[in-house]
């Protein structure tokens, strides 16, 4: 480990000694590893957005817990007994003292990968989706959110998932003091959707642009994430009224089976791939990779 991290972060050597010497480092997330996507699939795509960040001129390090042991940077065979691992429980920033305590494993979400990003000194994250607000009246509010507006990271992503409640994300994240920057583009994407007429707080056309951005928002002392905003490939995108067709009746299925809290998002997602022929889970996989990519490129002008 390095010699600033704390004691509870087990850092793989090859991520401890990039971070020691300065150079560009993009976490991973573990949660699309092991609740986001079937097998073999998720290891599949593990390795993929990690050669995508190297192939870019990163250093690829996954967040993860195996055997209460809360890592970054896995090696190929952790990566393997990750993506086999059962039981594995989906952890948020509640959670990363319940793994310790209980020797379990775990994929770490955004706000747990955010959390164990910036305690290694990495400023750079990458993953699919942020969570957001929930649909209807109840209100719940991904541990995501407030994760950004109190960690200094910059979160790659393809805006929140579309089955959330998107203006009132951004609105809460615009309370929250958290900006918004839209990758080449002046809309906040809808995950599987390039756009959805919802605008973001400045466009960004190069990744000199967004460390621009990032400088001088933590230069101001601020200590709240950045969200950067990467729509899905155009070749890979699912038309809006699509997902939404599929996600109404996924909604449906949901209350009927008295699906709920974690276990939501996951079931959502599955039966709108279902719904939409997998459509949706061939776009989830194009914009993970592309998101690890641009991920790649801002790690390494921040670090020039």
């Amino acid at each position: 480990m390095t010699s600033t991290s704390p004691p509870w972060l087990s850092i793989h050597p090859e991520t401890a000694a990039a971070l020691s010497a300065g150079r560009p480092v993009v976490v991973l997330e573990s949660t699309v590893i092991t609740h986001g996507l079937p097998r073999p699939v998720n290891l599949e795509l593990a390795r993929r957005m990690e050669s995508e960040v190297r192939s870019a001129g990163a250093v690829p390090a996954t967040a993860a817990v195996l055997g209460g042991e809360i890592r970054l940077g896995l090696s190929a065979e952790e990566m393997e007994q990750l993506a086999l691992a059962e039981p594995v429980r989906k952890v948020s920033r509640r959670d990363l003292g319940l793994v310790r305590a209980r020797h379990e494993a775990g994929g770490t979400t955004v706000a747990a990968s955010m959390i164990i990003a910036h305690a290694a000194g990495a400023r750079v994250f990458a993953t699919g989706g942020i969570g957001g607000v929930h649909r209807g009246q109840a209100g719940d509010i991904s541990a995501d959110l407030p994760e950004l507006a109190r960690t200094p990271v910059a979160v790659v992503c393809s805006g929140a998932k579309s089955i959330l409640d998107l203006p009132r994300t951004l609105e809460w994240l615009e309370t929250a003091g958290v900006p918004v920057l839209g990758w080449q583009t002046s809309e906040f994407p809808a995950f599987f959707t390039r756009a959805s007429g919802l605008p973001v707080d400045a466009r960004c056309d190069s990744a000199d642009e967004v460390v621009t951005i990032l400088r001088a928002h933590w230069g101001s002392g601020l200590t709240s994430g950045v969200l950067v905003c990467v729509p899905c490939p155009a070749e890979s995108e699912v038309p809006a009224e699509v997902v939404e067709t599929a996600l109404t009746a996924a909604l449906a299925r949901a209350e009927a089976a008295g699906v709920s809290g974690k276990s939501l998002t996951p079931y959502l997602l599955e039966q709108i791939s279902l719904t939409t022929e997998g459509a949706t889970l061939r776009a989830n996989l194009a914009l993970l990779r592309n998101n690890a990519r641009v991920a790649a490129e801002i790690a390494r002008r921040l670090a020039d």
